[in-house]
């Protein structure tokens, strides 16, 4: 799979089979991480990788999943993620700012999980304040967002956008996420 191929095809994913990632793969997404580009080279994202099943269970009920059509998109128990990537904003390198920077280094993240036949779901609606304490972050770090991790057990497809951007799930469980079309946001030389 190409690059291209790769954020065609990359969806949200929140169900997920209960087999362990290695570690070694876990670490290579956050190297890949590490290389995304930084706003003046500042290189303030930190990253906490989670598979400890104790710790990824306490961190579940932290986070908020598919809120258009919440419960239904809640990974059920038996197929909730099987670790996580802590993005952190460390502030001792840059005061303000850089979350940018995590966008960067997070989609580097889904895109080299997708190629190791990892799904993955970004989250940013995340009870930061019970994630600092039970994971020990730092004052000096912001939570930025929360990626869940594991291999795929459901679909997830792209619908042409008509009338609304939210998702939804069909009879078989498959995600359909809108999208606009591409002849409604690009512009030529001009708006």
């Amino acid at each position: 799979m190409n690059v291209y191929e790769a954020i065609i095809n990359r969806r949200s994913i929140r169900r997920y089979q209960q087999k362990p990632i290695d570690e070694t793969i876990l670490e290579k997404l956050v190297n890949a991480a590490r290389l995304a580009p930084s706003a003046a080279n500042l290189q303030p994202c930190e990253y906490i990788i989670v598979h400890d099943k104790a710790i990824v269970d306490q961190i579940f009920p932290c986070l908020k999943w598919a809120g258009y059509i919440a419960p239904a998109g809640n990974p059920p128990e038996g197929e909730r993620p099987v670790a996580y990537i802590v993005v952190l904003l460390n502030r001792n390198w840059r005061k303000e700012g850089g979350e940018v920077d995590a966008a960067a280094a997070i989609e580097n993240i889904l895109l080299t999980a997708l190629e190791e036949g990892i799904a993955s779901c970004w989250i940013v609606s995340v009870d930061k304040p019970k994630v600092r304490q039970i994971l020990n972050v730092p004052d000096y770090c912001d939570i930025d967002s929360v990626i869940a991790l594991g291999y795929p057990n459901e679909k997830s497809v792209v619908e042409e956008m008509t009338d609304s951007v939210k998702y939804w799930k069909d009879d078989s469980g498959i995600f359909h996420v809108p999208k606009r079309n591409l002849n409604t946001i690009l512009h030529k030389n001009k708006y």
